[in-house]
């Protein structure tokens, strides 16, 4: 549950609030603030002591881009883990977007900050999601320190596109590191993260992707892919 430092792998075992509650027609997401601040409460029980860091997983999920409503409902979310922070229920809370697009004109300057914002990182990330955690992040006031990247995979290294897709090319001297190593690396860059989520059940897997953190990424090379992927259709990103 401890948080690592810059450029580190993030441990799984951090908890990500449930925003996903019992409903008439199965399960609902809400981001409520007494269903969140019991969800805090719960996620201690659970754990046997109070979670170093405690996410709102997919505020978007539950809001209208651009209503008045929606940004309310998001200040009262953060509020909410604000609140469940001081009170000493979790060490600090964050918010986790798969798809940040509709979340910066939400933010509420006057509500609370979060400390961590996660969000998708790596080659599979469009432009448009990239460009959204940047101004999410902006938005927030957050520095590169708080920001985290998960799925840097797309899910799984033994999907097609990892064997026609070789990262070494953004690598400064990638002939060391294997394929997967220096897409994770690329995690680091796209957008600027200091620590990524990933899950595996092999601990030897886990110590090649540390590994890869060693390696230098050509930041002109990493240039030149944004410049590409902007230029790309928007309907092309995802």
């Amino acid at each position: 549950m401890r948080r690592m430092g810059s450029s580190q792998v993030w441990p799984s075992a951090c908890r990500e609030s449930r925003c996903y509650f019992p409903g008439i027609s199965g399960a609902e997401h809400s981001p409520a603030p007494e269903r969140l601040h019991r969800a805090v409460k719960e996620a201690a029980r659970g754990l046997g002591r109070e979670p170093d860091l405690v996410l709102l997983h997919n505020p978007e999920h539950s809001l209208t881009p651009g209503t008045d409503r929606s940004r309310e409902a998001l200040a009262e979310a953060c509020t909410a883990l604000a609140s469940a922070t001081s009170r000493g229920l979790c060490g600090a809370w964050g918010i986790a977007t798969w798809n940040p697009t509709p979340l910066p004109p939400l933010v509420d300057a006057s509500a609370p900050t979060p400390s961590t914002l996660m969000v998708r990182a790596g080659l599979l990330v469009g432009a448009g999601t990239l460009d959204a955690a940047e101004a999410l992040m902006e938005a927030w006031g957050l520095g590169t320190g708080a920001m985290w990247g998960m799925s840097p995979f797309g899910g799984s290294t033994k999907a097609p596109v990892w064997a026609r897709a070789d990262a070494r090319v953004f690598l400064r001297d990638g002939s060391g590191y294997s394929r997967a190593q220096a897409a994770f690396r690329m995690a680091y860059q796209l957008p600027n993260v200091s620590a990524v989520a990933v899950g595996t059940d092999e601990p030897a897997h886990l110590g090649e992707l540390v590994g890869a953190l060693t390696a230098t990424p050509d930041e002109q090379a990493v240039a030149e892919y944004r410049m590409l992927l902007l230029n790309r259709p928007r309907t092309q990103s995802v």
